[in-house]
């Protein structure tokens, strides 16, 4: 079975709203983050409608952050196209592989597309595409070698670095602002990853290489949790940080990245989001989160949906989203933004656009 070619032309489509490119703190970047719709579509199935299964990844709906940024792209999909849909939010690494093998059995609706959230879902989808060459699926942080699934992949790296850049420029300057204060002579910032494992390293990885671009001498204490749910864990362990110096913490937990906004309320500090403006989804923490580095996970979900629906899809293809495509990039909190100074917003900007012009290349490992 052979799928039409890869072109670029339906991934700029789909990122074209994002917008000029650069640091802004607004409501267009990542949409409405207050609400989920996680009604089962299958209870109003329209069998003339393109139909699209999505399987999230494990911390589920309502993570204010990754799943339901690719649950936006999904609504938007329906609201352009009038496609059908079912949610369906696996527990454990074996409900995963049940239900992309029960969603590619489903004759009721027969599924279209197939959208696999999360690298996790890569290893059991290797199999199941392999297994049904007629069903079409797409996955987001992973890649599939098969010409049914398109990958899509984020320059995580590339976003965090501006994460870090930013970190690294406040850190060593006296900001008090909303409840948080930085003390400048400790020039320290930390990072909180969820599992350790090569996706989530790129993020430290960029944040490192960002901070030391901005000052050298800036310590980054780093800290996985093995989890991308303990919220308790989280907060703990950015509670340490903070008390050990640390001005920022930037966290790629998922939505146990709530306890690191927790702990940077407690402790009068200050933080950075992930996935989607965090400052928009969790406003109770507005007064703590300086920015947010954003992964466009809404416009994969839906760029593959409306290939399906314009019978264009890019089977075999690898779709890579980087800052040159505003598939990430760093946006600044909606209470935050007048803390950050001039000179330090003309900075990002300058180091974004040598990035995208390949005079800045970031690493995707952690060095040394």
């Amino acid at each position: 079975m052979s799928f039409p070619q890869f072109t670029r032309r339906r991934l700029l489509r789909a990122t074209a709203s994002v917008g000029a490119s650069g640091l802004a703190g607004c409501s267009d970047i990542t949409g409405d983050d207050e609400s989920t719709d996680r009604q089962m579509e299958t209870e109003q199935v329209d069998e003339d409608a393109t139909q699209v299964g999505m399987i999230y990844a494990l911390a589920g709906l309502d993570d204010r952050s990754f799943n339901d940024a690719a649950n936006r792209g999904i609504q938007r999909a329906r609201l352009d196209y009038g496609i059908s849909f079912s949610n369906h939010e696996p527990e454990t690494r074996d409900d995963i592989a049940m239900l992309q093998k029960r969603l590619a059995d489903s004759r009721l609706p027969n599924y279209d597309l197939l959208c696999c959230i999360g690298f996790v879902q890569e290893e059991s989808l290797s199999d199941i595409a392999s297994e049904y060459p007629e069903q079409r699926f797409m996955i987001v942080d992973g890649v599939v070698d098969a010409e049914n699934v398109t990958s899509y992949v984020f320059s995580e790296h590339e976003g965090s670095f501006q994460a870090g850049h930013l970190a690294g420029e406040l850190t060593s300057r006296e900001i008090d602002l909303g409840t948080g204060a930085t003390v400048p002579d400790q020039r320290t910032v930390g990072f909180v990853g969820g599992v350790e494992n090569p996706l989530i390293e790129r993020f430290e990885a960029g944040y490192r290489a960002g901070t030391n671009y901005a000052d050298s001498d800036v310590t980054v204490r780093s800290s996985y949790l093995g989890s991308f749910s303990d919220i308790e864990g989280a907060y703990d362990t950015a509670k340490t940080m903070y008390d050990e110096g640390a001005d920022i913490v930037y966290h790629a937990a998922g939505s146990a990245g709530l306890g690191v906004f927790q702990a940077a309320q407690a402790s009068n500090r200050y933080a950075i989001g992930v996935d989607a403006d965090q400052s928009r989804s969790n406003p109770q923490y507005a007064d703590v989160i300086l920015a947010s580095m954003v992964k466009r996970v809404d416009n994969a979900v839906y760029s593959a949906t409306s290939d399906i629906v314009e019978t264009d899809f890019q089977g075999g293809s690898v779709v890579s989203l980087g800052l040159e495509a505003n598939g990430v990039d760093l946006v600044y909190g909606i209470s935050l933004e007048p803390a950050v100074p001039d000179e330090v917003a003309a900075a990002l900007q300058q180091s974004r656009d040598d990035i995208v012009a390949g005079e800045i290349t970031v690493p995707t490992e952690v060095e040394g």
